[in-house]
């Protein structure tokens, strides 16, 4: 909701995302896709439409296609159609683009968002279709000419239009007040960050409000952007879709997949986040904040399981993202250039669960090991940290400790409790932080209450 000076108006956002698939050839040619080639050292014929060139598809798009589909949980269409969207633009020498229109590769699906206040709010994809990127005109190469590149011509490209939410991204905005019917939409093209994406929904929003409570009438438009003056401008009269003269292309058959093809890349695909993180949930018994930290990244997850593995995993998780990741951040380091291996992390712990170190001590050993890359079990005898597990001695600290603090024993059996955690601090001094910590808290009540 947006809060006029007279009145309440609603913003209705669409967001169309486009995503370059990532492959060594375009969608319809040969021709290379390598980022930063110099202007125009990758067009085929094909690109440059050239007449008499055929488009021929390329099978590896059509699968990344089919795997993001699959990923967005959407449903995957067996028979879909090219089509030809006819519009002249100086970067698109064919003067059409071809793209899906009414059949496209996947069709609704959606995607799970991690909300800060620890929810999950799903949002709808209405559909994810294959399409050609136009090329790229240069405004700032000559101060009276516009330059144009046609290496991206031709890229292949994912559609994929949400419901609602977030690169490329196209946004469609109008306002309403509440309750009527939709606005006149315009649609901003090509903002490439989340940060821009919220301040042109916000800046188009506001004036198309104000527009309206002077009484003018929005016009259907297509527009840019301009982060600079933090306004959005026309860049021409958005098309309805029977201003693109949409048909399906002479040139492409219908694109028809094999179930069994779909299946197997079904089956090819990893655990998806969203998939793991409900099983380290339900299998090791985290909590929704820890499991989507450690799923964020697959080498993080992998990191994980390999130190849980017979292990506590409550445990192994609260060591990674603690310990290990404050290490990392204070290093600048990744998971993947992390000072203290899988295996090693895994052995400490064990450390801990066998009684050879206490929790205390295993902070000092964890900090050693970051330092020097050393193995747990070395740093622990070689620096005599080894967990002192003898009564007799532990029962000799006691004594010496409630020896010299007579005049606090005195208090305490007076009624001052809380000074009970002042004499297990001085006894685990006394004894360098090695006592167990169990034998320490079962020996001194005994002598307290003696």
């Amino acid at each position: 909701m947006t809060e006029s000076r007279t009145e309440t108006w609603e913003t209705v956002i669409g967001l169309e995302v486009h995503a370059q698939v990532v492959s060594k050839a375009k969608l319809f040619s040969g021709a290379a896709t390598v980022f930063g080639a110099e202007p125009n050292t990758q067009v085929s014929p094909v690109d440059a439409a050239f007449p008499g060139m055929l488009p021929v598809i390329n099978r590896f798009c059509v699968e990344q296609a089919v795997k993001t589909g699959l990923g967005l949980a959407a449903e995957i269409n067996l028979r879909s159609v090219f089509e030809r969207k006819n519009y002249f633009y100086p970067d698109l020498p064919a003067g059409y683009q071809i793209s899906q229109y009414l059949q496209p590769v996947a069709g609704h699906g959606r995607i799970s968002l991690d909300l800060p206040d620890g929810t999950v709010r799903e949002i709808g994809i209405t559909r994810l279709h294959l399409e050609q990127d136009a090329g790229k005109s240069l405004h700032d190469q000559h101060p009276a000419l516009t330059y144009v590149d046609l290496n991206r011509a031709g890229v292949a490209l994912m559609e994929i239009v949400s419901e609602e939410g977030s690169l490329r991204c196209d946004a469609n905005v109008s306002v309403r007040r509440p309750g009527a019917p939709m606005g006149t939409r315009c649609e901003i093209k090509n903002v490439n960050s989340i940060r821009f994406v919220m301040q042109a929904i916000e800046c188009e929003a506001r004036r198309q409000i104000e527009f309206l409570e002077e009484g003018g009438r929005v016009e259907q438009q297509t527009r840019l952007f301009d982060v600079g003056r933090g306004i959005t401008r026309p860049m021409r009269s958005k098309e309805e879709a029977h201003d693109y003269r949409y048909f399906p292309d002479p040139d492409l058959l219908p694109l028809v997949l094999d179930p069994d093809w779909v299946e197997r890349i079904r089956a090819s695909l990893p655990e998806l986040p969203d998939a793991k993180k409900a099983r380290f949930m339900s299998q090791y018994g985290l909590s929704a904040d820890d499991s989507a930290v450690l799923v964020a990244e697959k080498e993080t997850a992998l990191y994980f399981e390999r130190v849980a593995q017979g292990r506590d995993a409550k445990v192994a998780a609260n060591w990674v993202v603690g310990d290990l990741f404050g290490a990392m951040n204070r290093l600048g380091v990744g998971i993947g250039q992390s000072p203290v291996s899988a295996s090693q992390l895994g052995a400490l712990i064990d450390l801990i669960a066998d009684g050879t170190i206490s929790g205390r001590l295993a902070k000092d050993v964890f900090a050693e090991m970051v330092a020097s890359g050393a193995d747990p079990t070395a740093i622990v005898e070689a620096n005599g940290l080894r967990q002192v597990t003898d009564s007799t001695a532990i029962e000799a600290a006691i004594d010496t400790v409630l020896a010299a603090q007579a005049d606090k024993l005195a208090e305490y059996r007076a009624g001052r409790d809380r000074l009970y955690g002042f004499f297990v601090g001085q006894i685990m001094r006394a004894t360098q932080g090695k006592a167990n910590p169990a034998l320490v808290n079962q020996l001194l009540k005994k002598k307290l209450a003696g």
